[in-house]
């Protein structure tokens, strides 16, 4: 009764919107919002000469606009094609904007206004309340994504590469953003003038072996003189975007190229592909907690890339064998 009644419902949803699934309306609206701000805070980079820490003050409500429009635009998709606990997860997608997009993009907005450190800034009473508030946003969207793989996981779909994609791409998400509660710890220099009873006016960094605010990457602004924990954490959040759109690329591919045809050598693709993404995100934190630069890896972070690149590319080599044999023994392979 519950799979029929779903089904029913899903089949309405379709066919009011052309057989194309609804989006989640919270979340697209989010996404839309996000396009204009980051159009905005585009504009304010050209309009407006103040800096903070050595980067303009617009430049990262742009980052955190595009970022947090990917990642609203992708699970409203997500929602609209899900046949189970539909209510549910548009309830969750609702709290998600409501409750962690809202006013994380508000708060990172209203200091780039005040020209003020948006992220470890405890230089003031109000700067002190407003980190508080976008570290308890930041807890509920970890729980919000949590659940919502949750009930992703056990979406019955008829493509099942992707159905394995939705759920790996938002849990290597989820390892993502954990990245982001590392950069909350004080340094050791903080931590020493917390210990002598001091009020340090910033608590946490991002940068690691040198001060925030440093020499970095155009645009991105990371860290060239020593390991920053924004890469990782930026490859590992967008592997929600990745994964699910990697199904798709294969799906279409499999019109022109007989070795992908099978749903079961899409999928373990799929699998490969999360499981070096998860090692990639793992491998660039490592590289970030000692110190180096992104561009600047030692013999041993190389080295290790290469096992990596090595192992997901025998991985797929033994894929691809075995979709090909299956294929010649199969009748009229």
């Amino acid at each position: 009764m519950v799979t029929l009644t779903s089904a029913r419902v899903q089949r309405k949803d379709t066919e009011d919107n052309g057989g194309i699934p609804r989006l989640h309306g919270p979340l697209a609206w989010c996404a839309g919002a996000m396009a204009l701000l980051a159009v905005t805070a585009a504009g304010g980079l050209f309009l407006d000469g103040r800096t903070v820490l050595g980067e303009g003050v617009w430049l990262k409500p742009l980052k955190f606009a595009v970022s947090f429009g990917l990642y609203t635009i992708t699970l409203a998709w997500m929602i609209g094609r899900t046949d189970r606990w539909r209510r549910t997860l548009r309830r969750l997608g609702t709290v998600t904007v409501v409750l962690f997009i809202v006013p994380e993009i508000s708060i990172i907005t209203f200091q780039a206004v005040r020209g003020e450190r948006s992220h470890f800034n405890v230089s003031s009473t109000l700067n002190d309340v407003l980190v508080k508030a976008m570290g308890g946003a930041a807890y509920i969207g970890w729980t919000m994504t949590l659940l919502l793989g949750i009930f992703l996981l056990w979406q019955r779909k008829v493509d099942r590469p992707l159905a394995w994609a939705i759920p790996i791409g938002l849990f290597v998400s989820l390892a993502g953003m954990s990245i982001g509660y590392l950069m909350t710890t004080p340094t050791a220099a903080q931590q020493r003038a917390l210990d002598a009873g001091e009020h340090p006016a910033t608590l946490g960094a991002h940068s690691v072996g040198v001060l925030d605010g440093g020499a970095g990457l155009p645009l991105t602004d990371w860290a060239t003189g020593g390991g920053d924990l924004r890469v990782a954490h930026f490859v590992g959040l967008h592997a929600l975007q990745l994964l699910p759109l990697a199904a798709v690329g294969l799906g279409m591919l499999a019109g022109r190229l007989p070795l992908l045809r099978g749903e079961g050598t899409r999928t373990a693709l799929i699998v490969v592909g999360g499981a070096g993404h998860a090692g990639l995100t793992a491998l660039l934190l490592w590289q970030a907690e000692r110190g180096q630069p992104l561009l600047e890896p030692d013999r041993l972070t190389l080295t290790t890339a290469a096992w990596l690149v090595g192992a997901v590319v025998v991985a797929v080599a033994v894929v691809l064998a075995t979709a090909s044999r299956d294929r010649r023994d199969s009748p009229g392979g």
